[in-house]
């Protein structure tokens, strides 16, 4: 499964980037595949171990915050693995570009 998730801490002020990045230094010491762009922060993995990372990202910037959003979007396919790199590679491939 793959999960894109964003957390976000409310009443911080505009520059959350500090708070933030407690979610995504768990992600990546989570050891599991991840990536990180503006806007979200996805994860690979099976539900338990995935689901797990996300609840201790959120409190990672719950600890900083006292109230904190969470956006998550699933996509749970059995049987793939890699989809975090196989997804991307399939639009590439559709656009000429690998």
């Amino acid at each position: 499964m793959i999960v894109a998730f964003s957390v976000t801490p409310i009443g911080t002020g505009e520059d959350v980037g500090a708070e933030v990045s407690e979610a995504v230094r768990v992600v990546r010491d989570s050891g599991l595949p991840h990536r990180t762009d503006a806007m979200f922060t996805s994860v690979e993995g099976e539900w338990d171990e995935v689901m797990d990372v996300v609840k201790r990202a959120v409190e990672a910037v719950h600890a900083r915050s006292s109230r904190v959003s969470v956006v998550l979007k699933a996509d749970i396919r059995d049987g793939v693995t890699d989809g975090l790199t196989a997804k991307v590679e399939t639009v590439e491939r559709h656009l000429g570009g690998a």
